[in-house]
């Protein structure tokens, strides 16, 4: 589906100006949508990211992409945005009425905003552009909810913790069965489950965690990091990790948490080509999960691991890591830490910020990466002067996806 030829013109004329008030029209309509439906904010939106404001800049990233790429069609960055999107939108077990909730808020705030300027011409453009987004999202979410074998929105269940496993000072892994003892179902390696739980205030918050073991076990397991507040380099106060934070201090063997059928789209090509894995802090969970699938069946393509942290002390899943390097002949690994406490820089530990100059790296290379912002961005930038192509460069992110407009 595309846009009419009329409503192209008419987006094409009025992107720049929606585009300077998307700053003002997405608070507004998050603000508009909450206050009629207040159980969204309190049971299915991230509180923190609302706060900080990163859910509004997401959002608007995300309507001018689509909105620019309608005039400039690239099939391949829509697919991937949208993508990317619905499977969010599936782990959260998102239906098809709610988009009509968030037309009708998000309209209202383009009105209240931009006053006459919407006349009916430009009404009816935007309207139909949204629909397209929303059309496609909600078919690509069905085909996600059937390849799940689940009913449209039907992806929660119940499970138990089994394991609780220490992977540093600040980080547990959990083991998850199902209640009677029979498999869980398979997922490929690098997606992501999302968890509710409900927090002494009454309200019941959803994160998502990616599994950091091979499909074929037969139980999920996920790791969390306790998240304290913190101040970001330009004052922003970040709040401490509220579901993190609970499950680190409140979740042992015996427990039951509800959780979802697995999702994500950040999963390891079949193509016959190198594979790189970076990751930074406690990006490192799916990475892990990719590399316990690789060692167990055996792979042979060349792979390269890259982890980033702030010190051995802090790096979960560290011996784990080598572990798994080790069972793959044709892998390597690198680390990079701040902070190398009395320890001597090696070849491949280094102190620092991670840096792959002198990295041996083919050209033909899939790379993927988890981590801080900054950090992928960073990465992403040196990957493509060292000649990997952009579209084999694959990412995740947990919360707002700000990569999009800065990969445009």
């Amino acid at each position: 589906m595309t846009l009419s030829p009329e409503s192209k013109d008419v987006i094409a004329a009025t992107l720049p100006a929606v585009g300077a008030a998307i700053g003002d029209i997405t608070p507004l309509f998050y603000k508009k949508m909450f206050a009629e439906h207040p159980e969204l904010e309190r049971d299915l939106f991230n509180r923190g990211n609302q706060k900080q404001g990163e859910q509004q800049k997401a959002l608007a990233g995300s309507i001018a992409a689509f909105a620019t790429l309608q005039l400039d069609p690239d099939p391949a960055r829509v697919e991937a945005i949208l993508s990317r999107v619905a499977h969010k939108h599936a782990s959260l077990g998102i239906k098809p009425d709610e988009y009509w909730i968030v037309h009708k808020h998000l309209f209202e705030a383009i009105v209240e905003v931009l006053g006459a300027a919407v006349t009916p011409e430009v009404a009816k453009a935007w309207d139909e552009l949204y629909w397209l987004m929303a059309n496609t999202l909600i078919a690509l979410e069905a085909d996600l909810y059937k390849a799940a074998g689940v009913e449209v929105g039907e992806v929660w269940r119940t499970v138990r913790v089994a394991e609780r496993v220490y992977q540093s000072a600040d980080t547990v892994s959990f083991v998850l069965t199902s209640l009677d003892g029979a498999p869980l179902p398979t997922f490929r390696p690098g997606q992501y489950l999302s968890v509710g739980v409900k927090l002494p205030d009454g309200a019941r918050q959803i994160r998502q965690y990616s599994l950091s073991n091979a499909p074929s076990q037969g139980d999920w397991r996920i790791t969390v990091k306790r998240l304290a507040a913190s101040t970001s380099p330009d004052g922003t106060v970040i709040p401490a990790g509220e579901v993190s934070n609970f499950l680190f201090e409140n979740l042992f063997e015996g427990d039951e948490l509800q959780v979802t059928t697995p999702f994500g789209d950040l999963v390891l090509t079949d193509e016959d080509t190198p594979l790189f894995l970076a990751s930074a802090g406690i990006g490192c969970t799916p990475m892990i999960g990719m590399l316990s699938h690789l060692a167990e069946v055996g792979d042979q393509r060349p792979i390269s691991v890259l982890h980033a942290d702030r010190s051995a002390a802090n790096h979960a899943h560290r011996n784990e890591l080598s572990t798994l390097v080790e069972k793959i002949p044709s892998a390597d690994v690198y680390r990079w830490y701040e902070d190398l406490g009395a320890r001597q820089p090696l070849e491949t530990i280094r102190i620092g910020r991670a840096d792959i100059t002198d990295l041996p790296l083919d050209p033909k290379t899939h790379a993927y990466l988890c981590g801080p912002l900054p950090f992928m961005l960073s990465l992403r930038e040196a990957l493509i002067e060292r000649n990997v192509p952009a579209e084999n460069i694959h990412y995740e992110v947990f919360g707002p996806d700000s990569w999009a407009p800065a990969g445009a």
